[in-house]
């Protein structure tokens, strides 16, 4: 221990501050730390790409086929199917809409109107609107649907079916034609509502956004029913149902324009060049002959006596006695052409022209003017009419039983003796074969089985067989108006012609039209065919005023005070249309008035009476009474103040 050191003590000093770095130095016996850089772990090994020149030459010959492609689509665009697509483009930059022409205005001969137009709306609509992509909601159809189905009046299911149609791609449908501007603004106001509470709520949806509305016009009859069988009607999508309004149409319904314009989204540009319009071209305006007052009277008084006597339909007619011209033409019962919903169809059109039926002896005036003019007898010429007459296969009678009658011819024509006239008649030639071709010819001018010339919707010619067909019984009974057909209009005319001096005028619905500028056009004046001499028209007269003024006549109920009337009454057997046999009466009275100076015909006929009497002049007699004394009023005609002729109706032997 002697040979070694001693242990140096250390004293300590301050201490160092260590390094961050610092490294504990090693105890006895261990390892040598390594110094820094002396032990580098190796470098990773470089990545070495593949070469990018495969791949660029794949994109590049995919962008390549792509501009390719379209470089060929352009050019098929732009060459081929050029003027294709640019039509298309076209087509759908710019829509065409008509314009509807305003339809002409009929009026009265004092231009009253009795039909007339007003403003309307068709509602449509954008199916497209209604999806569900677009509302945002599945059942947009049906919410707007239960919305428009009270207001349009139209079931619920109708209106899905138009809003929800099997083309997808269908951009209009109307849901309602020619509706009131109240129906337009009930629903413009809830459209309204609608989309003001979608802009505050938006679990809100406008289901009446694709609702809109193009203005139009409506037909409307300010006088109901007054008429409708001249009038005819309008339909909701516009087309006329008859009457004047089918018979005028052309002139009446004007010609529609047509606007086109560049739209996008639904609206008009302004700004966008193309656009052209057509104006519409208004109709015309139809004056009729028909005086309002004279017609309501008419309608009124042939609508009581239909109904009294339980009748299947009547009808009254009033004829200008000097110019052809229809003063009023009524049927009952008649329909309200505004609303066709209940009409009756078998009321619908206008019997007086439509209707044939066998007159009765309101047709015995033309067999005694054949008389007259053939000079075959006088008004004074003595005829014995027995209880029964035997002609041919058959065994005629008159309307009631009597002893053996003693009548001159105008008793005959008073007493409306359908004996006495088949004996008158055969005096017409030598044989009763030539007799029938004169009655015939006669027939023929009085205008029997050829049109009128009013040209009217469903007019008929009635029924006259030329005298080589007349069967047997027909040789009798056509003198007396059984066997020959005729209309209402037809057997006003004859009556029309005895009391115009033996001068047919071609009867006239219309007094002329007014163009847009308005000009007015008369209708053409009308044909004039002499049928009897004036000497047996007045004849006829005198001893048509026997029928009314005699006690013996069947026309008293007609008699018009301070009026000298000139009447016939008749009573047929009527064919049922529903059979073809005889079933029923015509019942009817014609005549004209002042008969010595006459203004106006009036005829009516009541077709199968059920209720009370059925003879002519009981049922048709104060009808034509009531009728005349409001024409006679309405015309101021004033009475003659003339004495009656008072012709004899009897002789003594």
């Amino acid at each position: 221990m002697s040979d070694r050191e001693p242990p140096r003590r250390r004293v300590p000093g301050p201490a160092r501050p260590a390094r961050p770095d610092a490294r504990r130095r090693p105890g006895p016996g261990a390892r040598p730390a390594r110094r820094p850089g002396t032990g580098r772990p190796a470098a990773p090994r470089p990545l070495r790409l593949g070469s990018p020149r495969p791949r660029l030459r794949l994109v590049g010959l995919a962008l390549t086929l792509v501009l390719i492609a379209f470089v060929v689509r352009l050019f098929q665009v732009q060459a081929v199917d050029a003027s294709t697509y640019a039509a298309k483009a076209e087509q759908n930059r710019y829509v065409g809409q008509v314009l509807a022409a305003d339809r002409g205005e009929i009026t009265d001969r004092s231009g009253v109107a009795l039909a007339t137009s007003e403003d309307a709306y068709d509602i449509t609509a954008d199916p497209t609107m209604f999806a569900p992509k677009m509302l945002k909601i599945g059942d947009g159809p049906e919410q707007a649907a239960a919305l428009l189905a009270p207001i349009l009046g139209q079931e619920q299911e109708a209106l899905v079916e138009k809003l929800r149609p099997k083309n997808k791609a269908l951009r209009y449908v109307k849901l309602a034609s020619r509706q009131t501007p109240q129906v337009w603004k009930q629903i413009k106001d809830l459209k309204s509502a609608l989309a003001k509470k979608a802009e505050r709520d938006k679990s809100v949806h406008n289901v009446l956004a694709g609702v809109f509305s193009v203005a139009t016009s409506k037909r409307v009859y300010p006088n109901g029913d007054l008429a409708a069988g001249i009038l005819g009607w309008v339909n909701g999508e516009g087309k006329p149902g008859g009457g004047i309004e089918l018979q005028l149409n052309k002139q009446l319904a004007g010609k529609d324009g047509k606007i086109r314009y560049a739209q996008s989204g639904g609206r008009l540009v302004p700004t966008a060049g193309g656009a052209t319009e057509t104006p519409a071209v208004p109709g015309s305006d139809v004056e009729l002959t028909i005086d309002r007052d004279i017609q309501w009277a008419a309608q009124k008084a042939i609508t009581d006596q239909v109904k009294e006597s339980a009748a299947d339909r009547g009808y009254v007619i009033v004829q200008d006695t000097r110019t052809g011209q229809i003063l009023a033409m009524a049927n009952s019962p008649g329909f309200d052409p505004n609303d066709l919903s209940d009409a009756d169809p078998a009321a619908l059109g206008n019997a007086a022209l439509q209707d044939a039926f066998e007159p009765g002896s309101t047709a015995k005036v033309m067999s005694m003017a054949a008389v007259l003019e053939e000079d075959a007898a006088t008004p004074m010429t003595h005829v014995v009419v027995p209880n029964r007459l035997h002609r041919g296969d058959r065994l005629f009678k008159d309307d009631v039983d009597h002893p053996t009658w003693y009548l001159t011819l105008n008793g005959v024509l008073a007493k409306s003796s359908n004996i006495g006239t088949i004996l008158a008649t055969g005096q017409l030639g030598k044989t009763q074969s030539q007799a029938n071709k004169v009655l015939y010819d006669y027939l023929r001018k009085f205008g029997l089985g050829h049109y009128t010339g009013l040209g009217f919707p469903g007019e008929t010619p009635g029924i006259l067989a030329p005298p080589d067909k007349w069967s047997t019984s027909q040789q009798y009974t056509i003198p007396f108006g059984q066997g020959v057909s005729i209309n209402a209009m037809q057997a006003a005319s004859v009556y029309s012609t005895i009391a115009n001096g033996g001068v047919r005028v071609e009867p006239t619905l219309v007094r002329g039209t007014k163009g847009p500028d308005g000009r007015f056009t008369p209708a053409p004046k009308p044909k004039k065919t002499r049928v009897v001499s004036d000497r047996t028209a007045k004849t006829l007269a005198q001893m048509l005023e026997s029928v009314v003024d005699d006690e013996e006549g069947t026309g008293t109920k007609a008699r018009i005070p301070g009026y000298r009337v000139a009447g016939k009454t008749g009573t047929a057997n009527r064919v049922d249309p529903a059979t073809g046999k005889y079933r029923g009466y015509t019942s009817s009275f014609a005549g004209f008035a002042p008969a010595d100076k006459p203004r106006v015909t009036v005829y009516c006929a009541i077709q199968n009476a059920t209720r009370g009497s059925y003879f002519g002049g009981q049922i048709c007699g104060p009808v034509y009474k009531q009728v005349m004394e409001f024409a006679l009023k309405s015309l101021q005609v004033p009475p003659t103040g003339a004495k009656p002729a008072k012709l004899p109706v009897t002789f003594r032997r």
